[in-house]
């Protein structure tokens, strides 16, 4: 398949048209007092004179919570630990918000999210619950975390590298384009790689990161550089990824543990290298400009453009775009 093919079909893939749902939130939000960190980041970040408090929430495709409903409890927390893990910061709590049908139904759900709650050692203090809702089942949690030094969607700069993380130990589940590595991970495996990220900004190693979500790889790296106002090209070939797996299918694929780090070239070593400690994958697969634009480039020499910021928005929570330019 040519680069210019795969760009289209990457493109109309749900994970990265469900991005672009996101847009009409930016003028709703218009009047609302500034952050500390603008909206549009992976969790709102809450100055508290010692740091930040980080706070995130995620809605589980009601499809998916009909098909697998512990898979998706297990999901509804995982994620949202990633998105505490993605700022720098370190997961205090959860809370969720259940709706079913009946308790029964519910059961399994439950289920999911106390296993992982119990595996990441990250209390459920609270939440909502429904067992009467005829229409189904429906899930959604949210977290509160914490970071003393903040790793951001908005502080890449043009000049950094661009670096891929990503636990390669797992299978897909099912059919579905998720890459389970944590389900049957060790329970002190997934709570020490959860301090990675968190060690690397108290370090200052990286300033930017982002988790990799259901936009893939290739969509997370629009938002990152939406948000920064920069532009990224990323060479597919140095992505890490299973050997036996196909590329188009590993760049729609969401994985359990998988973020995108951008750092100083001088600085891209050290972040590696905490990540191989814990034998997870990272390796430099591209790098930062001012071009506010994704290109994809491989090994045979071809080049694609796969979203031109400049142009066109993709989340909306940038200052790329022109005023004048297209919606």
């Amino acid at each position: 398949m040519s680069l210019p093919a795969l760009v289209d079909r990457l493109r109309a893939t749900l994970g990265v048209q469900h991005k672009l749902d996101i847009q009409p939130v930016r003028d709703l939000l218009k009047h609302v007092a500034p952050a500390a960190v603008p909206v549009g980041d992976d969790c709102a970040a809450i100055p508290d004179g010692e740091g930040f408090l980080l706070f995130a929430i995620e809605g589980m495709l009601p499809s998916f919570v009909e098909k697998e409903p512990w898979f998706a409890g297990y999901c509804a927390v995982m994620v949202n630990l990633s998105d505490i893990t993605a700022m720098g910061g370190r997961p205090i709590a959860v809370v969720d918000a259940i709706w079913s049908r009946d308790a029964a139904r519910a059961h399994p759900i439950w289920d999911g999210m106390t296993s992982a709650a119990a595996k990441y050692g990250v209390p459920i203090v609270g939440g909502h619950t429904n067992a009467r809702n005829a229409a189904g089942e429906y899930l959604a949690a949210a977290v509160l975390g914490k970071a003393d030094r903040l790793l951001t969607s908005f502080d890449a700069r043009p000049g950094d590298v661009l670096i891929a993380a990503i636990d390669l130990r797992g299978e897909w589940f099912g059919s579905y384009p998720y890459w389970n590595a944590s389900t049957t991970a060790p329970a002190d495996r997934l709570r020490a790689d959860l301090k990675v990220l968190p060690d690397i900004a108290t370090a200052q190693l990286s300033r930017a990161a982002k988790d990799i979500s259901m936009g893939g790889i290739i969509g997370t790296a629009v938002m990152l550089a939406e948000c920064s106002q920069i532009g990224v090209t990323i060479d597919l070939d140095l992505i890490p990824k299973p050997a036996q797996v196909p590329i188009e299918k590993w760049l729609t694929a969401f994985p359990s543990y998988g973020y995108l780090l951008t750092a100083k070239p001088d600085q891209a070593d050290a972040i590696c290298s905490r990540f191989a400690t814990r034998e997870i994958a990272a390796a430099v697969i591209g790098s930062c400009n001012d071009q506010h634009r994704c290109e994809l480039t491989d090994r045979a020499g071809e080049s694609a453009i796969f979203w031109d910021l400049s142009r066109e928005a993709f989340i909306g929570f940038g200052n790329a775009l022109p005023e004048t330019a297209a919606p």
